[in-house]
Formats: structure tokens, sequence, C-alpha cells
């Protein structure tokens, strides 16, 4: 009953109320008002205009409570602060579940206040406040975390010496961050037996706002609606639509008309957006205790995975730099691409039937060129270098993760035991067996159920990767088509770079593809996993996680393994063609190589995802927002300026993603494996996804301080599932850089070249003197005669001499026309056959024994980790043992004086 009217009693001022809206409720009427979805707590939302705010504002002499009240983040009492709102319509049929839950909600002691909207009055906005007394009893059973004890003074000298060394640019001001606490205290599991332990200055502000929402969302879950072991918990409300929304408010407004550097800063929110969300500190360090604070240790983690992975990324980007430049600087050096540009009197065979005609090996000197940009000597040292460091971000982001998961209290942080998933228990609520670790019966799926259910999955996933591979297969036969139609075209320029214009249109229109499966596959995800009945959330998660992932990167990467591994490999020799379905000609490399074209696809592919991308993360809730606000605008008039509260300001923005942070770690992991797995066809990978990651970080903090409900604060060790898909990752980048070098690239040809068969061979070099005449020796020789009917081209190639051609060459390490087995396979194929296998036994052993090596001499735990945790610990246990004394050598005093003192007494 106290609880009902502490939200209740007094005027309801916390707006001023509009003239049509005067409906006041006095201390009795809320007791007893018998109305449905309990209505007497209901306020009718009151819309004010800024110019209202501003005159109580100026009329100054104001308290703290009437300050509060106009901030709108504590009940009409200014006293209250709330914790965490509930929205419902008045339309929804599912009274009694409400009525029921509500009343139950007061029953665990919380406060409850309502509030319509001013909007639509349909909307009903349910304040929640905690009183001390249930923080308190919720904090103990959850083991929050709570200051305890201070820093030792040798800390605090430490802590003080280091103020004297110069700032570094790319950290935050301190003196612009608010006092974060528990950077000097140390912490404990709340207990309200040892209460006197803990820094308590304030019982309002000793628990955080994210640490109470956490703890009244705690308390929701575990609150009934109906009779019934299993009609419990805010999430089925929320699935079945008896609530709308649920979420805890922001700190108020994110900007304020006062710079920060003056009057400081309005609150977390305004002050995240300052120093953390604004462009103009992009250079500067992420204030991550403070996200870690407002958002919670679970996206406080994932801003930290993010930043470690963009400062990791620098050495990688300068690396892949170095690796462009030196092929810049070496251009004119390169003898290869001087033959090519040499080979006037070399006349290539057409690379498509019938219109395309043949061509000079001059005429591919530009791509010759742009070829030994990505593929020269330093191609291999830099394959090597990120399948290194890749392993060197993995091991020493674990090294990362466990400091930070010190300095956040996570380090003896176990989950709870998670609830079981309302489907998982309508399906299977007839079968019950008793749980292990609680000792009460709960569902069970049979284990034939199970496997007969994970079998249908697995078809689903197989079968949705017959799905990518057949939409690979259309963009091939797109290729082969487009290419003789390009060859045939009017415009010079599209006809003389045929093989260009059909990678460029068919990566985007690859690139559309992707994005139209990415839709389909969301929704067979979707589909499969709740078809394999996850028995708790986390499952679920984790099932779908890997659903998601499995189908996205076989469906953005299909195609750049077709084309780095598949391209022109299977396409047989001029008068023995391979062809499609016995009828499309296999699409051959450019004279150049097929290095150009997974470049191409890498690039294009990388750009416009991360584009898009970035887009659709900031454009989409911004396009909403806006929608909202003008909808507002044209109900109530441009000329009225409307100060919402809080909790509408909150309501009005979009919701987080439904699952979470996935699609934010779907993005970076997806960046991760392009940056990994193909980059030595493309060093400069690394350099993009640096630029994008910069970028990134502040459209993300920009999204959640700004656009986003403030989600709830959620606790997590680590970034679950999604470091051992790194790990996959990032092993298999060692095998398809391998694959890259030694069959994509020209290099193991032109190593053989020169140690077997070039003029240094026999002397154990391999410079670009002894590269003169690759380029004719990696040519074979063919005589026009031989063609079929339907691949002879239109032209005879008299165009070149006078005279019609009667040879022409191709890229293969064949035998001519003339010898004994006319195009058989020469010595040279098979020595740079054996050489290539050999290069990929070699490089992966390698590579492969130096990760292990790294992984094994960089330990998981820091030593000066390790010593801060045993120092800490046996200061708790002096500290705790001499508090404890004191408390008892006091009561002694106390019995003494009172006469009651025993002789047993201990000390």
């Amino acid at each position: 009953m106290a609880s009902q009217s502490a939200g209740i009693t007094g005027t309801p001022d916390f707006y001023p109320l509009a003239k049509d809206v005067n409906i006041l409720f006095d201390e009795l009427e809320a007791v007893s008002s018998p109305c449905k979805d309990d209505d007497s707590l209901l306020h009718p939302g009151n819309l004010t205009s800024t110019s209202d705010d501003a005159s109580r504002l100026e009329a100054g002499g104001e308290t703290v409570p009437e300050r509060n009240k106009l901030n709108g983040l504590y009940f009409r009492d200014g006293k209250c602060r709330i914790d965490y709102i509930l929205v419902y319509r008045k339309s929804n049929p599912q009274i009694e579940k409400r009525e029921v839950f509500e009343r139950n909600i007061r029953a665990e002691g919380l406060q409850m206040e309502k509030e319509s909207s001013l909007i639509n009055s349909d909307i009903i906005f349910v304040k929640l406040h905690a009183p001390w007394e249930v923080l308190g009893r919720y904090a103990e059973q959850m083991n929050v975390e709570m200051y305890f004890i201070p820093l030792s003074l040798i800390d605090k000298q430490i802590s003080r010496f280091r103020r004297w060394l110069p700032k570094k640019p790319m950290r935050l001001d301190k003196e612009t961050l608010p006092d974060l606490e528990e950077n000097d205290c140390y912490t404990a599991p709340f207990s309200q037996q040892r209460i006197h332990h803990f820094i308590i200055h304030n019982k309002e502000t000793f628990f955080n706002n994210a640490t109470r929402s956490r703890i009244v969302h705690h308390i929701l879950q575990r609150i009934k609606y109906e009779e019934g072991k299993n009609k419990i918990g805010l999430n089925r409300l929320l699935t079945n639509g008896s609530y709308e929304a649920a979420f805890p408010l922001h700190e108020g407004s994110y900007r304020s008309k006062n710079s920060i550097r003056t009057h400081g800063a309005e609150n977390h929110r305004h002050l995240l957006y300052e120093c953390w969300a604004s462009w103009g500190v992009w250079y500067k360090y992420q204030p991550l205790d403070l996200v870690r604070r407002y958002f919670g240790e679970k996206i406080g983690l994932y801003f930290a995975w993010l930043g470690w992975y963009t400062g990791m990324l620098f050495p990688a980007a300068f690396i892949g730099l170095f690796v462009f430049l030196y092929g810049v600087t070496t251009l004119d050096h390169c003898q290869v691409s001087k033959e090519v540009c040499q080979a006037t009197d070399i006349i290539m065979c057409p690379v498509c039937d019938k219109y395309c005609p043949f061509m000079r090996l001059s005429d591919s000197c530009v791509y010759a060129k742009v070829t030994h940009l990505f593929d020269n000597g330093a191609t291999v040292f830099f394959a090597v270098f990120m399948a290194v460091w890749a392993t060197v971000f993995l091991e020493f982001w674990k090294r990362r993760r466990a400091v930070i998961a010190y300095d956040w209290d996570l380090i003896d942080w176990e989950e709870e035991e998670e609830e079981i998933r309302p489907q998982f228990e309508a399906k299977y609520s007839k079968k019950e067996r008793m749980n292990p670790i609680s000792g009460k019966p709960e569902p069970y799926q049979a284990f034939t159920d199970k496997c007969s259910r994970l079998i249908v999955s697995a078809s689903g996933i197989f079968f949705m990767i017959c799905v990518v591979i057949a939409a690979v297969f259309g963009i091939v036969i797109y290729r082969v088509v487009t290419v003789s139609t390009f060859a045939a075209f009017k415009w010079a320029l599209i006809r003389n770079n045929s093989q260009v214009a059909t990678t460029g249109t068919a990566v985007c229109i690859n690139f559309c593809i992707i994005m139209l499966l990415n839709v389909l596959y969301e929704k067979v995800a979707l589909l499969l996993t709740n078809l394999e009945q996850p028995r708790t959330e986390s499952e679920w998660e984790n099932s779908f996680t890997l659903k998601m992932f499995l189908f996205q990167f076989v469906n953005l990467n299909s195609s750049t393994f077709y084309i780095a591994f598949f391209l022109g490999r299977f396409t047989g020799h001029p008068g023995a063609y391979l062809r499609l379905i016995n009828r499309w000609r296999l699409e051959e490399c450019h004279p150049s190589g097929c290095l150009i074209d997974l470049c191409m696809q890498m690039g294009i592919i990388m750009v416009l995802k991360q584009t898009w991308n970035n887009f659709m993360e900031l454009g989409y809730p911004l396009i909403q927002n806006w929608w909202t606000r003008r909808k507002v605008r044209q109900e109530h008039g441009p000329e009225r300026k409307i100060s919402f509260p809080q909790w509408e300001k909150d309501y009005n923005l979009q919701p987080m993603n439904a699952y979470g942070l996935f699609d934010e770690y779907l993005e970076m992991i997806l960046q991760f494996g392009f940056t990994t797995i193909f980059v030595a066809a493309f060093p400069l990978a690394p350099l993009l996804a640096l630029l994008n990651n910069i970028i990134e970080i502040r459209l993300d903090a920009y999204k959640f301080v700004t656009q986003w409900r403030r989600p709830l604060a959620s606790r997590a060790k680590d970034i679950g599932i999604w470091y051992g898909i790194l790990e996959g990752i990032g092993i298999l980048s060692v095998i398809t850089n391998a694959f890259v070098i030694a069959i994509t690239s020209d290099f193991i040809p032109r190593l053989v070249y020169a140690y077997k068969y070039g003029p240094c061979a026999g002397q154990g070099e391999a410079g670009q003197k002894c590269m003169v005449g690759y380029v004719n020796a990696s040519l074979s020789v063919f005589r026009i005669s031989d063609f079929e009917n339907r691949s002879e081209p239109e032209s005879d190639g008299s165009e070149f001499s006078g005279t019609p051609l009667k040879y022409c060459r191709y890229r293969d390490y064949r035998d001519p026309p003339h010898s004994l087995v006319p195009y058989g396979y020469t010595l040279q194929f098979w020595h740079v056959l054996a050489a290539r296998l050999a290069f990929i036994i070699v490089f992966e052993h390698l590579v492969f024994c130096i990760k292990h090596l790294i992984s094994y001499l960089i330990p998981d735990l820091p030593k000066d980790l390790r010593d801060r945790m045993r120092r800490e610990k046996y200061l708790i246990q002096e500290m705790m043992y001499e508090a404890e004394l004191e408390r008892l050598q006091k009561e002694r005093k106390e019995r003494k004086k009172n006469g009651k003192a025993h002789h047993n007494e201990w000390p």
C-alpha cells in the first residue's frame, strides 16, 4: 500500500497540466479504485512547450525534487528515480495478465506510477522504481560487485606519479570524465550483513543507473502473471503482446547548450556523446569504463574488441601499404611486365568464341603492371605476416580480455542457470526429468527427437549452401555469355576491355545477389534454429549465430573462391575447349593472369559491402526517428515546439536489434575474413578495413547514444562463440593464402623458370636478370587451322601483318602442334605443378608451426595482472580481518560500558 501511495500523492506537477486534461487523484481514490490495469496509478500525459519549461527554470530557487520533476527521470514527487519503463496499449486484450503481473510487482516492493502518452492516449507508460531495501536484497542474490576497499597508499602514489608524465594525444582528458570510483576501489559481492565494509556515501547513488535497471529487470523476469509454475517473466509478456516495449531510460539529453569544457557534462549520456560518439574524437581511445558503466559489460566488451581489432590493423595496414608501394617502386624494373609491354610481335589467341579478336600481348601492358602492384616479391612475406598477425591478434586479445575482465570484476563471475525458453517448455511440457543442478523437474527433450531435428536442420543448411553454389554457377554462365557480347560491342572502349567489363559487371550483380540472399538466409536460419528447439536462450543464440555466419560467409566468399581457384584452370586449350552443358566455353584468364580478376572482386565487394552496412546501420534508424518526429509535428502543429518527457523520447527511438550485438559482430567477423583469407591477392584489404573501422566505431557509438533506446546493461565475460569463429578463420586463411600464392599467383612459375629454365639456371640466383625470356617460355603455340568450327574467330588476323595468321599463343605449358604428342603437357608443366604442391605443404607447415609457437609463448594471463590479482586477494583478506577485528573491539568496549562484559570474549 505504501508503494502505491508513494507514486500518486500530491499534485501531479511533473509537467504543467494542459487545459483539457485536469484529472487529479487523491490517496483514497488511488487505493480504492477498482479500474482494470490499475489505472488508479495513471496520470494523463501532459503536452508542454519549451517556453513553459523555460519559465519554470527562470523562476530560480527551486529545490532538487523540483529540478528532478523537469528532467523526466523521476516520479512526480521528484524523489523516486525511474529505473525501468513498461509500455502497453489500453486496447490490448491481455488485461488480466497485466493486472496480476503488476500486482505481483508491487508485492515485490517495487514502486509504480503510470503516465499516458502525449501523442497517443492509447499508449500507457508504467514507471518502476526500486527502493533501497529491494535493491539491497536482490543485489545480494545476484552477487552484484560493489565498491569495497580503497587502494593502498602505494597504488595511489604510483597513479600520482603517472599524472606527471606527458599526456598522450589519443587519451581522453580525465578532467572531463566523471570520477569513476571503481578505478580507485576494490570490489566485492554485495552483502547486507557486511554492509559496513562497503563505501556508501549516498544510498540513492550507491547502485548506478545501469545496475538498478539490471536488478529491476531481474525481478521482472521472475514475477508471475498467471497461476502456474511456467507463467512467469517479462519476456513472455512481451512475446504474447501484453506489453509493447520494456526498456531502461537514457540519462537525459545527449546535447547541451553549454560547452562541456566550461560547464561540464549534463549527464553520462551527454559525456558519452562528446567524448565517444563525436567525430572530433575519432583519433582518441574509447572511454571503455564509461561505456561499460552506461551500457553494461556485454556492450563494453564489444567495443573493447572492436577497438583492439582496429588498433591491431595499423601494423597490418602499414605492411600491406608497403607491399603495394614496393610494387609501385619496382614496376619499372620488373622484367616480366617489360616483356609484356614490348611483346608487339606476339599474337594471343581469342579468349572467347567467334566475336573475340586476336590481340597483341602488348595490349595487356596496363594489366600486367597492375598485377605487379599486388603480385610481387613481397607478397609471400605479407601472406606469412598476415597469418602470424591473425594469431598474434587473437592471443593478445585473450590477454586484453583478461585485463578487462579483472578491471570490470568479471574474473570470478559465472553466468547463473539460464531459464528455459518458453517455446521449449510448451513443446516438451509433458515430459519432465529432474535437473541435477536445481533439483527441480523441468521439460525434457528425448535424444532421438533432438537428433532427428539436428539432421533436418543440417539438411536445410546443406540445401542453402547448394543455393549459393547455384547462384555462383549463374554468375559463371553470365561471365561466359557476356564476354562474347562485350567483345562484339560497338563502343571501342568496352570492346577492347571486354574481360574487365565482364568482371566488373559480374561483381556488381554478385553483390546484389549477396544482399538479396542475405534476407532469405536470415529467415531460413530463424526457421531452422526454431526447428531445433534449443533449450535456453544462449543455446538458441549460438545455434543461430553459427548458421547465419556460415550462410553469409559462403554467400560472400563463394564467387571469390571460384575466381581464385577455378577461373581459367579447367578451360582446356584451343581446339579442345571444355564447355558447360556442351555449349558455353569456360572463361579464360586475362593474358596477364587471373590475379587482376581476384583483386577487382575483393576490392569492389569490400568497398560496396562496407559502404552499404554503414549506411544501413545509421541511415535506417535516422530515417525512422525523423519520420516519427515528422508525424508528431503534423499532429500538433509546427508552430508549437513540444517538450517530451524522457520516457516518451526514448519510446520514439528505435529499439536495439532483436539479436542484440549479432549484426555488429557479424559485420566485423566477415570483414576479418576478407582481411585475412585472400590478403595475398589484395594487400590493401587491411588498409580499407582500418579506414572503415575508424568510421565504424564512431557510427556505432553515435547509434547507441542517440538513435537507439538504451539497451539493458547485461554482463558477459568474453565475446562468446565469435572467438571460436575467429580462430577458424585464422586457420582457413593460412590454407587459402598458400593456395592463392601457389595457384593464382605467378610466383611459383617465375621461381621455377628462374632456377631451372632461365639464363641463371643452375647458378642459384633469381633476380630480374634471370627472368629474361619468361613470358615467351610461359606461352604455348597453337595452329589456327586446328580451331573447332564453333570456336573459329570471324577475323583471320590479317590486320596484324597483312596476311592471315597461322599461329597464335596462349597461356599454358604444352607442346607445339608439330610435336609427337600435339598439345601435350611439357616437362616444365610438371616441374611447376610439383613446385606448387611443395610450396603449399611447406608454407602451411611453416606458418602453423609459427602460429603454435606464438600461442605457446604468449600466456593468456599477463604476469603483472596475475600479481595484481594475488595482491588484491591478500589485501582483501587482511583488511576484512582488520575491519572485523575493529568491529569486535568496538562491541567489546560498548559491552564494558553497559556492564555486560563476558570473560570468554575474543579477542
